[in-house]
């Protein structure tokens, strides 16, 4: 029900704005068009949690099903992935300065995986509302579960990569200590700052449609500033090192490798730092989501 704007002198027949207003607050009908109160925001979010579930399982399950080997392209393509940039970076440029010998492997596939789920999440996330404006326009439901699901649908689509970088370790000589447990706790870090990142990049698309075009230039630009395939400190020194090894990507990587490797033990003060990024960008992003909620749709 959508009642009429405050310069009508009646929104139903026989009753003033306000008696109308009463009526459809009693029957719990909405003015539509309008933001709602953040913690009344979250609250819907949350009863649309099995919406947001069921979005991302379907989406992950649709991508390969026109393929013949169907999900097991989830394994194969970052197999594929991983072993073109061990040719490229390990074998041809050598960029495993820093690194204790044999142990490459694991480096770049922890951080080839990771980048890889991120990168996906930010491409994906920036396009969550414009890509979808026919179900923005004809369904009501919190559109903060689109850039949501999207993270998701990319965490669902990594896992089996995260897994296979377990292997990796496994078979590069790495063996499992109590550290190896922190691994799930960094993956749900990493998850966070995704989808901070997928919200955050969401509303600045549909408010800006050519930053479109900004976002894959700047997933191009972490990946070769963030570590993916080299050690930082032995490239970098000094403020330089500092910026590159304490944003919030670089960071998701270390944790990570920390995890699994026993060259890098756990450093509690970036755990720490990556975890504050996680909760710091999820939480703005979703504000600053929530403030274009009236909006989406409508332009």
């Amino acid at each position: 029900m959508t009642l009429g704007g405050p310069d009508q002198e009646t929104s139903i027949p026989g009753m003033t704005p306000a008696q109308a207003a009463a009526l459809a607050k009693d029957h719990g009908m909405e003015q539509v068009g309008v933001r709602p109160p953040l913690g009344k925001y979250l609250v819907d979010l949350w009863r649309h949690r099995s919406f947001l579930i069921t979005m991302s399982t379907a989406d992950y399950a649709s991508r390969h099903q026109q393929n013949v080997l169907g999900q097991i392209w989830g394994v194969l393509n970052p197999l594929m992935v991983g072993a073109a940039y061990y040719l490229i970076f390990g074998l041809l440029l050598g960029t495993d300065r820093g690194l204790e010998p044999g142990t490459y492997p694991t480096f770049l596939i922890i951080g080839l995986f990771s980048f890889i789920f991120i990168s996906a999440g930010m491409n994906a996330g920036s396009k969550a509302i414009t890509g979808n404006m026919g179900m923005v326009r004809a369904l009501r439901f919190p559109r903060v579960i689109l850039p949501i699901s999207v993270a998701i649908t990319e965490l669902f689509a990594t896992l089996p990569a995260f897994a296979m970088a377990v292997g990796v370790a496994l078979l590069s000589g790495e063996r499992p200590t109590t550290s190896w447990l922190l691994f799930p706790v960094g993956i749900l870090i990493t998850f966070m700052v995704t989808t901070g990142l997928a919200l955050l990049f969401s509303r600045l698309v549909y408010a800006v449609r050519d930053a479109g075009n900004f976002v894959p230039l700047l997933t191009r630009v972490l990946r070769y500033i963030s570590g993916v395939f080299f050690v930082i400190s032995a490239y970098a020194t000094g403020w330089v090192q500092i910026l590159l090894d304490y944003q919030p990507v670089a960071l998701c990587l270390s944790i990570l490798r920390q995890s699994l490797m026993e060259q890098f033990p756990v450093d509690w003060t970036m755990w720490a730092i990556a975890a504050g990024w996680g909760v710091a960008l999820m939480a703005i992003g979703t504000i600053v989501f929530w403030q274009g909620e009236a909006t989406y749709g409508h332009k």
